[in-house]
């Protein structure tokens, strides 16, 4: 099975992620990670730092000629805005961060001990995680996509559209500002984060991730920690700002009889489903059918019109600090679900199909 741990500050020197369990004989660049990299850093609401930042990875270990050794893969991604002198102490909480939890966890009287690692920077290491994932589920024709469907008070609904069709939509939605298929609904969207933006607010949102050609038979039932469906959502719940996961039709079947949510079964050839309600994981395990994740963030705590919390200190009423912040960070969050999709559907596949290395988890996966 596939581990990975991630280091780093948001201001530190860089943030290193390391990942255990990849097969040895693997095609693996560094460019394979820029790509997902760059993706990450895209998004119409984006902070100032996106412009300081050309987030590049460095593979420190794990690779050699271009391919995996089988131990593990560590890479890092450098920060160019970092800084090597003590910056000023700060000792008022943001609401909605992890500042006030985090200083009384580790009775940090600075709370930029908590925030520097706190921060979403840490999911440049996700995403260089990620991206080695998605180079193994690749050579095994899964795809994982991701696309926005909410961003503050705009939805939309893509449950119509044919699969095939909404994927070449996402594929050109990836180059768009809010990534988002519907180009009306994309324009209120930029309306909205510029309005926002222009009152000092923030905005939160949802995001799709669809995983193609992912074999049934990953996950399993037999033990509660074992399941599938509870590994993506543990892993989308990990993402800094998300607040709800949804599986296929999600919520939404909680108001639904049995005969309108369950996806009826027929045979041609091999087994198939008629409609995939169930978003492609039964008992907690993969069908065969494409699976359908579904992540809601809430809005970023990082305020330019900030909200009173209480000095550490003092204990006297403040203005929580003004931070140099997104106002909507819906768009990069889901390049982050993707790559928290790979790396769990990638761990799944090496621990149905294990193997040393690549060719033989080919063979246990032709077999």
């Amino acid at each position: 099975m596939i581990k990975f741990i991630t280091a780093g500050e948001s201001h530190g020197k860089g943030i290193v992620a390391v990942i255990e369990g990849i097969p040895a004989h693997l095609r693996l660049g560094e460019e394979d990670i820029n790509v997902e990299l760059k993706r990450r850093q895209m998004g119409y609401g984006r902070g100032a730092r996106m412009k300081i930042e050309l987030d590049r990875a460095e593979i420190l270990s794990g690779v050699r000629k271009g391919e995996t050794l089988g131990s593990p893969i560590a890479v890092a991604v450098w920060n160019r805005d970092w800084h090597n002198k003590p910056m000023s102490p700060v000792f008022v909480p943001r609401p909605g961060h992890a500042d006030l939890a985090g200083a009384l966890k580790y009775s940090q009287q600075d709370i930029r001990n908590v925030w520097e690692r706190a921060s979403a920077r840490e999911t440049a290491g996700r995403v260089a995680a990620g991206a080695v994932a998605r180079k193994l589920l690749g050579e095994f024709g899964i795809e994982i996509l991701s696309h926005i469907v909410g961003i503050g008070y705009i939805s939309i609904d893509t449950t119509g559209i044919r699969l095939e069709l909404l994927k070449k939509q996402i594929k050109s939605a990836d180059k768009a500002p809010v990534r988002c298929v519907n180009k009306e609904a994309a324009k209120e969207m930029i309306r909205q984060i510029d309005e926002a933006r222009a009152k000092g607010d923030t905005l939160g949102g949802m995001f799709e991730i669809i995983a193609l050609g992912v074999p049934a038979g990953l996950g399993t039932y037999v033990q509660w920690d074992a399941r599938l469906d509870m590994k993506l959502a543990g892993a989308l719940m990990s993402i800094p700002g998300i607040r709800g996961v949804e599986i296929g039709l999600g919520f939404e079947s909680a108001g639904m009889k049995g005969s309108e949510v369950h996806d009826e079964i027929a045979y041609k050839g091999r087994f198939t489903r008629k409609t995939n309600n169930a978003g492609g994981i039964e008992g907690g395990i993969s069908n065969g059918e494409p699976i359908i994740l579904r992540a809601a963030m809430k809005p970023i705590p990082s305020l330019a019109k900030p909200l009173w919390s209480v000095n550490l200190k003092t204990k006297r009423s403040a203005k929580a600090p003004v931070l140099r912040a997104d106002v909507c960070a819906v768009p990069a969050a889901g390049v982050v679900g993707e790559a928290m999709a790979a790396i769990e559907l990638a761990s799944a596949m090496t621990d149905r199909f294990s193997g040393d290395t690549l060719q033989e988890m080919k063979r246990h996966f032709k077999a």
